[in-house]
């Protein structure tokens, strides 16, 4: 047990390499600050989200019996797609084959999703019917959707319908649904209460990592440190109040209306700390250390720091709105962080006697459900079964690298080479065995022997 605690320790701090990157030629290091500086407690945010969110729903007119509902952690995983015509949420792989479909709680099987979905596919790029639920933040909303399909296809008031409900001669529409649950996330997180709460109660909401202003001071002995985060100042800064937070950073950007802000952006405007109002006009003068910032864009950010394209590596959680966008558009190196991923090596390392059962073919089917199950109840974050996840596959192409901590970097020296294994594919492969063979002067029947397997 010992060994295996140590194990699961090391694990925990390793950072994972999907394209090369030489630390000692960064010369900047960018932050996002929700999930990344400032690291949410789960479940607790979670639930914290969701509470407010069903509230704001029954506000509506949603039947009072709502207010039941109890976050369940164990439930939701990021990269899930909800299905606005069937109400359907689904996990997808990267071309879009359907992997896991449940309908409410209830887990469809191969003929019930061909019903709906006769090839197993979705066409992911349209994005009128399919939503995906790709962030952290999406997590409540996730089980929400569930909860909701759950209660109205049970409630005796309500009819089903194959794209929605009817009571009486009212019907709603799944896709009504789901518009009335994303417009009152974006009420809770704007106009909501949620900040509120959570400045309140900071020991219960947010983690404090003592290594955190080591890792920061480090950077700044060897690189220039930035903020740019969507949250305004009066949440960042409450956020960040038990410590100098302002003193690590080179330049602080809040509002920054990512992704936007790795495009045309919006006015660079001065905020006043006092009163954490905004200073009347565009800011034209000179990077000024402490001094707190509100929008702008990447392009503005690199002009200030002196700094632009892979000399920066931006660290961030969000997969579309940090990683996919400062990549494609300023060719930034990417650091993702992946909470989730913590859990996933300590299922990996606990389960690791199932991958000897695996070599009885016969139970094949029953151990990679078995393993499955060890991560919630929609599996893994990163596969279903051997099958890789679409999640699983944004993150091979836009992270260069990922951690389910950014402090990771601590185990690191900042000369360090983050080196990418070498991956052939097939004809490569088969260049290499045809090759290996030829230099070795076997004979014409040998190599017709192994291109023949």
């Amino acid at each position: 047990q010992e060994s295996r605690a140590g194990e699961r320790e090391s694990v925990g701090v390793l950072v994972f390499v999907n394209r090369s990157l030489a630390m000692e030629k960064i010369k900047c290091f960018g932050f996002d600050m929700d999930y990344t500086l400032a690291v949410y407690k789960s479940p607790e945010y979670e639930s914290l989200g969701f509470e407010l969110t069903v509230e704001r729903l029954v506000s509506i007119g949603y039947p009072q019996e709502l207010l039941s509902f109890v976050y369940d952690p164990a439930f939701p995983t990021r990269g899930l797609i909800f299905d606005t015509m069937y109400g359907n949420l689904l996990k997808v792989d990267a071309y879009g084959n359907i992997l896991v479909c449940v309908h409410g709680f209830n887990f469809l099987r191969g003929p019930e999703i061909r019903e709906q979905y006769p090839n197993k596919f979705i066409q992911r790029d349209d994005t009128e019917r399919f939503y995906i639920l790709n962030t952290l933040f999406n997590l409540p909303e996730t089980y929400l959707f569930a909860c909701l399909v759950d209660f109205f296809s049970n409630c005796d008031r309500y009819t089903s319908c194959e794209m929605g409900f009817k009571d009486g001669d009212l019907f709603m529409s799944y896709k009504s649904m789901f518009q009335d649950v994303r417009d009152a996330v974006d009420w809770v997180h704007f106009k909501g209460t949620l900040k509120e709460k959570t400045v309140e109660n900071l020991e219960k909401y947010v983690v404090r990592d003592g290594k955190l202003p080591l890792l920061l001071s480090r950077m700044n002995e060897v690189a220039k440190v930035f903020l740019a985060t969507n949250s305004d100042y009066k949440y960042t800064d409450p956020g960040s109040a038990h410590r100098p937070w302002k003193s690590y950073f080179d330049l602080i950007l809040v509002d920054a209306r990512k992704p936007l802000f790795f495009g045309e952006g919006t006015v660079l405007r001065q905020v006043d700390t006092t009163t954490g109002r905004l200073k009347i006009g565009t800011y034209t003068g000179p990077l000024q250390h402490g001094i707190v910032y509100s929008g702008g864009s990447s392009d503005i950010a690199c002009e200030l720091l002196g700094t632009k394209g892979k000399d920066i590596i931006y660290i961030g959680d969000h997969i579309f709105g940090d990683i996919l966008k400062s990549k494609k558009r300023q060719g930034w190196r990417t650091f993702l962080v992946i909470p989730e991923l913590a859990q996933e090596l300590h299922v990996w390392t606990d389960k690791s006697t199932l991958f000897e059962e695996l070599q009885g073919l016969d139970i094949f089917l029953k151990v990679t459900h078995d393993m499955d199950m060890c991560y919630g109840m929609m599996g893994s974050l990163f596969r279903s079964g051997s099958r890789q996840t679409l999640f699983a596959s944004q993150v091979m192409r836009y992270a260069d690298l990922y951690a389910a901590s950014f402090i990771n970097l601590l185990y690191y020296p900042f000369s360090y080479l983050f080196r990418a294994a070498h991956v052939l594919v097939s004809i490569s492969y088969f260049m290499c065995v045809f090759i290996c063979i030829y230099d070795t002067n076997l004979t014409n029947y040998i190599i017709h022997y192994v291109v023949s397997q």
